[in-house]
């Protein structure tokens, strides 16, 4: 049985992944400094920082692949926190890396962005950016293998409060209403978290080493087509207060500004329709409101 550590493993993206990767087979470890909400049974969690290189020697040990989804990961946070942003995205993540080389993992696989494409997204943008360059150069001067996962507008259970489609029906199913900062135009290609996870296992080829692969749904919508749906399935009038003022932390309709490494799209063959995947999100919020009452 093969064995995967996934550093960030208790997040939205990482549990899903390791869900996948145990569902699959691989005998699955959990790093994060914070104990999963999610673990399983068969899944081993590892509870430490980034920031200390023996802990993550020690959790790497044998392991073949290694995912890395740890760091920051919200475009907000990252603004006002340059320093712990660089701290934590970079060289978190040139420890790991400087861990995987001297225990010879087969590959690392780390969870880039598309923003990487673009000008806009901060010091999160940038942390990606200098990831992948140093990342790069591991490769070149260790021969590490590598995968650069650059994944669009995720969603569905488990998400960060932040994430926009799970903040979006938050408010609307709590509130009946929804304070949108932006023009509705601008555009995101959504994937489920589920596929987009799926998708994470199939990189494993040996066709997808030392690639950039960009990970996005086939479901192309602006935000006012979005929050009208997420309203209608809600069963709720629409009640939206929009600033129409430029949110200059986003990009509006594409990412694609920057030349970066070249990379392949992966789209799932089958997805989640993201209506379905509105009404699943709909579902888990009526049902925990039920709980704590």
């Amino acid at each position: 049985m093969e064995k995967v550590l996934v550093i960030g493993g208790s997040g939205f993206l990482g549990s899903h992944v390791a869900d996948k990767l145990s569902d699959s087979g691989f005998e699955v470890s959990i790093f994060d400094i914070k104990p999963s909400k999610w673990i399983r049974d068969d899944q081993e969690f590892i509870e430490g920082s980034i920031l200390d290189s023996q802990s993550l020697h020690d959790a790497i040990g044998d392991k073949k692949y290694v995912y890395h989804f740890a760091g920051i990961a919200d475009i907000g946070e990252s603004k006002i926190s340059p320093q712990k942003t660089i701290e934590l995205n970079i060289l978190g993540t040139t420890n790991v890396l400087n861990a995987c080389v001297e225990k010879k993992v087969s590959r690392f696989i780390f969870a880039s962005s598309m923003y990487v494409y673009s000008s806009f997204g901060s010091f999160y943008n940038a942390s990606k950016k200098s990831s992948e360059i140093i990342i790069e150069a591991f490769n070149q001067e260790y021969g590490l293998d590598f995968t650069f996962l650059r994944y669009g507008s995720l969603y569905g259970p488990r998400a960060q409060d932040w994430n926009g489609i799970n903040s979006f029906i938050k408010q609307i199913v709590n509130e009946g209403k929804l304070d949108y900062f932006g023009s509705g135009e601008e555009k995101r290609e959504y994937i489920h978290v589920s596929d987009a996870a799926d998708l994470s296992l199939e990189i494993l080829s040996k066709d997808y080493a030392n690639k950039a692969i960009t990970i996005t749904g086939l479901q192309v919508l602006n935000s006012k087509e979005l929050i009208d749906m997420i309203f209608e399935i809600a069963g709720k009038e629409p009640v939206v207060r929009m600033n129409k003022q430029k949110n200059n932390d986003h990009y509006v309709k594409t990412p694609y500004r920057h030349s970066v490494m070249h990379a392949r799209k992966l789209t799932p063959k089958s997805f989640v329709d993201i209506g379905q995947g509105i009404l699943e999100i709909i579902d888990s919020l009526k049902e925990s409101s039920d709980d704590e009452s």
